[in-house]
C-alpha cells in the first residue's frame, strides 16, 4: 500500500522529542540537503566509547532567554556549505523529527544559526517520500505563527 502524501507549508512546526525540544518552527527547505538546528555551546565527549555531544537550544524565535539541554550520540561529521557559501563541519546526530503528527527518524546537523529567524531547517531528506512543499502555504500541518498544533 502507498503512502499517502501529505502537504507541507514552506514553514512548519516541529517538534524533536527525543531532544525534549517540545514544538518550534521551521522552514522546510528543499534545497538544503539535510536538516539543521539550532546549537550553542557544543560540548563533545565520550559515553561508553561512543562520542556525543552535548548542547543546548534556544527553541523560540527572537527568544533567547528559553533554552533547552540537549545530549545526543554523534553519528557522523560532515562539511556543509551554507546559504552564504560558507563551508563548516558540523557534528551529525539522528533524532525523532515529527511533523504534526508524522513522525520519522532524521539526520540533523548541529550550527548556530542565532542570526538565522528559524531555529531549524527541515531538509530534502528529512521530507523524501509522503510529503509534498507547497511555498506559497505556511503551517498546512496545522497550527499558525504563534500557535503550534494540537497534539494528535
Amino acid at each position: 500500500m502507498t503512502e499517502q502524501i501529505k502537504l507541507l507549508g514552506w514553514r512548519e512546526w516541529v517538534s524533536l522529542p527525543e531532544l525534549g525540544i517540545g514544538w518550534l518552527k521551521a522552514k522546510v527547505d528543499t534545497g538544503a540537503r539535510t536538516s539543521a538546528l539550532h546549537a550553542f555551546e557544543l560540548e563533545r565527549f565520550e559515553c561508553n566509547g561512543e562520542a556525543w555531544v552535548r548542547f543546548r537550544v534556544h527553541p523560540r524565535q527572537k527568544d533567547n532567554q528559553t533554552v533547552c539541554f540537549c545530549e545526543a550520540p554523534v553519528i557522523d561529521e560532515r562539511i556543509v556549505t551554507d546559504s552564504g557559501g560558507h563551508r563548516e563541519t558540523r557534528p551529525v546526530i539522528r533524532t525523532k523529527l515529527v511533523l504534526a503528527n508524522h513522525a520519522r527518524d532524521v539526520e540533523v546537523t548541529l550550527t548556530d544559526r542565532d542570526s538565522m529567524l528559524f531555529r531549524m531547517l527541515v531538509g530534502r531528506t528529512a521530507i523524501k517520500g509522503g510529503f509534498m512543499v507547497s511555498p506559497g502555504q505556511s503551517f498546512a500541518l496545522g497550527g499558525n505563527r504563534d500557535q503550534p498544533p494540537e497534539i494528535m
